[in-house]
């Protein structure tokens, strides 16, 4: 091999956890910020703007249309995203089969946090955001939230404010990466899409901008507490955090549980195609919406939006409307005196590979509630059923509001309980299942396409200290 001068740089930054565990026990108070006053700034920040979000009918769309050929509901510049049909086929012999409405958006978005040390204490750059379905509209967003159209300007609006932190190189210097890494979104609703997930540190100047804050990791761990505060595009982010856990030892090395994956995912058959979403079955279409013909999972509607704040002040778009509160859950327990939780290698027709690591449950409740209890969701009585005593988390989150109204999920870790179902203290869990720790979990949301969105909320509840287990 032939000798370089080029200097040769650590694999990997042994400081930045010790970081980041400093900025989680900042709880109280930032260098700009109380914790105890930022709920009354993100409401001045509501106030600031005009907000305004109302159903329309499809009719009321403007750029919006119907293809005349396929029926699917899309935008007349191509851009941004469409609304179209899922033929999902799971198994062999295609014991699990549907057809839905899908949201298909190729363009890769990013979702990026500035960071910056003040006093010695990493700090995080949060936005007051507004997403028209969100519940209250306004909520803590990552520095930067934009897809592709938005950050080129296809929609002729004002610069994504602070996105030249996440489009330059490493190598150019001024900006050093903590994470970077592309992660998917709800594989129910999105067929195939994932944004790049990004954590960024700065040393120099930041301008500052009314709509945006200064917090700590601590200080985004006590907000995470309350309903409907820290938008799931923050969430997703945070999870990518590379925190410390003090862990040494596991019930399944590393090497054995990715070998598990690898085997979940290579044993499930999962066909999910696209096809017209006017010919999706059990499905009907209306004036005012697409709903399901039981009344069922969720709708497709239509929605006008002002937003003053916003790089465009005014626009029309469809949403999906989920039918119910979903519930999302952990069942947590030790080995050892080692936290674990239960994960599912869970299969969702819109995923990219088909199946990632998610929660032990994740459910609408409301979509099984005709079903016999031997036919309905596995730990879905033991969550509901839970004394307050066992319950670790608890908070209600709504899921992306650029593009679902009023999704929201009651998200849980729930201590494990002797009698739950799937086994004894040292029994192992029901096929698909897993017993990880927080470390091992955050040790795949470093890597793409491994953990799903709603393990994610969860695991951000970890990485900034909102629970401990």
């Amino acid at each position: 091999m032939t000798p370089t001068t080029a200097p040769l740089r650590p694999r990997e930054d042994t400081e930045l956890p010790v970081r980041l565990a400093r900025s989680a026990a900042q709880r109280d108070s930032g260098a700009h910020l109380r914790t105890a006053d930022v709920l009354d700034w993100l409401d001045s920040r509501r106030r600031a703007h005009r907000f305004r979000v109302g159903r329309i009918p499809f009719s009321g769309l403007g750029e919006w249309a119907f293809d005349e050929v396929s029926g699917n509901l899309g935008h007349r510049s191509g851009r941004f995203f469409t609304v179209e049909g899922l033929h999902v086929r799971i198994g062999p012999d295609a014991a699990g089969e549907w057809q839905q409405p899908v949201i298909r958006q190729p363009e890769t978005g990013i979702l990026g946090i500035l960071a910056k040390e003040f006093d010695g204490v990493l700090h995080f750059l949060m936005q007051a955001k507004m997403e028209p379905g969100n519940p209250g509209l306004v909520q803590l967003s990552p520095t930067v939230q934009a897809t592709r159209s938005n950050y080129t300007r296809a929609h002729r609006g004002s610069p994504v404010r602070y996105i030249d932190y996440f489009l330059r190189r490493p190598l150019d210097g001024g900006v050093r990466v903590l994470a970077d890494v592309l992660q998917s979104e709800h594989g129910s609703w999105f067929f195939r899409k994932f944004n790049r997930n990004m954590l960024v540190e700065t040393d120099g100047e930041v301008p500052g901008a009314p709509d945006f804050c200064w917090l700590t990791l601590g200080q985004l761990g006590e907000l995470l507490r309350y309903d409907n505060v820290v938008n799931m595009d923050a969430r997703t982010v945070l999870a990518c955090a590379p925190v410390a856990y003090d862990e040494r030892h596991a019930r399944h090395p590393d090497a054995e549980l990715l070998s598990w994956f690898t085997g979940e995912r290579a044993r499930r058959e999962v066909e999910a195609a696209l096809m017209p979403l006017k010919d999706v079955a059990g499905w009907r279409r209306g004036p005012w919406s697409i709903d399901h013909e039981q009344g069922r999972h969720f709708s497709v509607v239509a929605v006008s939006v002002e937003a003053a704040s916003r790089e465009v002040g005014g626009w029309s778009q469809p949403l999906i409307e989920p039918v119910g509160t979903g519930v999302t859950a952990f069942l947590a327990r030790r080995f050892a005196g080692v936290p674990h939780l239960l994960v599912c290698a869970r299969t969702e027709g819109g995923l990219q590979d088909g199946v990632e690591l998610g929660p032990t449950l994740q459910c609408t409740p409301q979509n099984h509630a005709h079903l016999p209890p031997s036919a309905r969701p596995r730990f879905l009585d033991t969550v509901l059923g839970a004394a307050a005593s066992r319950i670790r988390y608890q908070a209600v989150h709504s899921e992306e509001g650029g593009r679902f109204l009023n999704a929201q999920s009651r998200y849980l870790i729930v201590d494990w309980d002797e009698q739950d179902d799937g086994g004894g203290r040292d029994a192992d869990p029901p096929p698909g299942y897993r017993w990880m720790t927080p470390g091992q979990l955050g040790m795949f949301a470093r890597h793409s396409h491994y953990l799903n969105v709603q393990a994610r909320t969860l695991l951000a509840c970890l990485t900034t200290g909102a629970v401990r287990l």
